[in-house]
């Protein structure tokens, strides 16, 4: 089971999921739905994001429903720091680097200093500023269900989330701290990213980075998923998921 994508043949294909996928906190168009069930019938899949597990349940798993190729489908949330695949009869947690309770509560305080020192601590916001995902610490400037638009206007550049990442880092250095979304900076364990957990899923499945395809938007050097294609995977860059849908689209095509 591959696809072929530049004469050559790849056994999985990874996604990050907002603005890859999805819009940012959104749930999996129809046509992408399709598009994945298509996908999965021929090839393996992984989707690695910032996001919580329960955040990918919401946004891809109520879509896809269940299906015979489901079991390709594997996920890894929280950038890595988390892998869930399908047992049979349900989605089991293969592994999760927890954040000790001390390196929770000093992010939690750098995050919350630093965006109040630099005027990025926002009055009125959709839900909480700060979440504990478990593996991970995420800052969103504007709360965790701000609508897309708003988002998308708060920090056009990046300019406001590379300031407070640049400030969490310097006093957070026994910690991994980067740009996550278009409003946010997470925080996890010292050395994991998406990178961390492509080798961990290679380790498991058997795969080497000749054998995965892998669809970012953020592929720029400091975006979440470059540390994906600094690995050594293929990578394809996309400008939001209608993007990455006429893409993918056109790989299954040709792969036939």
């Amino acid at each position: 089971m591959t696809v072929s994508y530049d004469g050559h043949d790849y056994r999985l294909v990874m996604f990050d999921l907002d603005d890859t996928l999805a819009p940012s906190k959104s749930p999996l168009d129809d046509t992408m739905v399709e598009l994945l069930r298509r996908m999965l019938d021929v090839s393996l899949g992984c989707i690695i994001s910032g996001g919580n597990f329960g955040q990918f349940d919401k946004q891809v798993l109520a879509r896809l429903g269940t299906f015979d190729s489901i079991g390709n489908l594997h996920l890894m949330p929280t950038c890595g720091t988390q892998y869930v695949r399908w047992s049979g009869d349900g989605w089991e947690t293969v592994y999760a680097e927890y954040l000790t309770d001390d390196e929770k509560k000093r992010t939690l305080d750098v995050l919350e200093t630093g965006a109040k020192e630099l005027g990025l601590w926002e009055s009125e916001t959709w839900g909480d500023i700060l979440e504990d995902r478990g593996s991970q610490i995420t800052f969103s400037a504007l709360g965790q269900k701000a609508p897309v638009d708003a988002k998308a206007a708060w920090d056009p550049d990046g300019s406001k989330k590379e300031a407070l990442r640049a400030y969490a880092a310097e006093r957070l250095p026994d910690l991994e701290v980067r740009s996550g979304g278009s409003t946010s900076v997470d925080v996890t364990k010292k050395g994991i990213d998406k990178a961390y957990g492509a080798r961990k899923l290679m380790e498991i499945l058997g795969l080497e980075t000749s054998d995965i395809l892998f669809f970012g938007d953020r592929l720029d050097e400091g975006g979440n998923d470059y540390p994906v294609k600094a690995l050594g995977i293929t990578s394809i860059a996309v400008h939001g998921w209608e993007d990455t849908h006429a893409k993918l689209s056109a790989i299954l095509d040709q792969s036939g």
